[in-house]
């Protein structure tokens, strides 16, 4: 007893906060490990593009002169429609902390309605992201003709091959998360229409997915201001 008294004690000195910051569930904690890692590597391949970049500043495309397309105008708009998907996956952000938020108060139908909105808010932005490789695979004169004429992991018609490959690359390996996160919230917002968290009596799994998506949405304002706007 003498003993265990001690322990206690040596934790209260220890730990005075009130609560231990390890009181976090096996799920949660699992995913924040997971975060780190995606973290790290999203790190290398923008740390790599900074130090190619570098490297080959006098040859490296102004981005302004090659996303300037808006779907349904000829118009010329410098990434104008990249800062739209931009906003688009923010506001999937608060749609996403609105859902947790109604997860906390057990709102069933709160989780529903924002959780809808995160994944159409998701699906806009891949389908957008594929509307931006098809207007960059097909070229600056908008030609699939040839090889030559068109964007690839061989070939880049604007200028040293590292840009292309660092665009697929970076934003494949990006919308590829995206599509993860809306299969993801998908079978969530189901399983919440379903009943499945008010019988659990917690909607902890709503948490974790806006994890995902927090970190998603995080990552992309990193890409759109590395790749994109410097």
């Amino acid at each position: 007893m003498a003993g265990e008294a001690t322990q206690a004690f040596d934790k209260a000195e220890l730990w005075g906060g009130g609560r231990s910051p390890f009181s976090v569930s096996y799920g949660k904690m699992m995913m924040w490990f997971f975060l780190i890692s995606d973290a790290l590597t999203f790190g290398g391949f923008l740390s790599a593009l900074a130090f190619q970049r570098h490297h080959l500043a006098d040859a490296w495309p102004i981005t302004e002169e090659i996303f300037f397309h808006f779907p349904l105008t000829h118009a010329h708009l410098p990434l104008l429609y990249v800062a739209l998907m931009t906003f688009i996956l923010i506001i999937s952000s608060v749609t996403m902390v609105l859902a947790v938020e109604a997860g906390h108060r057990m709102d069933k139908r709160g989780v529903v309605k924002w959780l809808a909105f995160t994944v159409v808010g998701g699906a806009i932005f891949l389908g957008s992201q594929a509307w931006e490789w098809y207007t960059f695979i097909s070229g600056p004169d908008g030609l699939w003709s040839t090889a030559a004429d068109n964007a690839s992991l061989t070939s880049n018609p604007y200028g040293p091959q590292l840009y292309a490959d660092f665009f697929f690359f970076i934003t494949g390996f990006h919308g590829s998360h995206v599509l993860s996160g809306v299969i993801l919230n998908l079978i969530v917002l189901i399983r919440a229409i379903q009943g499945w968290y008010d019988k659990r009596g917690h909607y902890e799994m709503v948490e974790k997915v806006g994890l995902y998506w927090h970190f998603v949405d995080l990552v992309w304002v990193f890409v759109f201001t590395f790749f994109y706007l410097i």
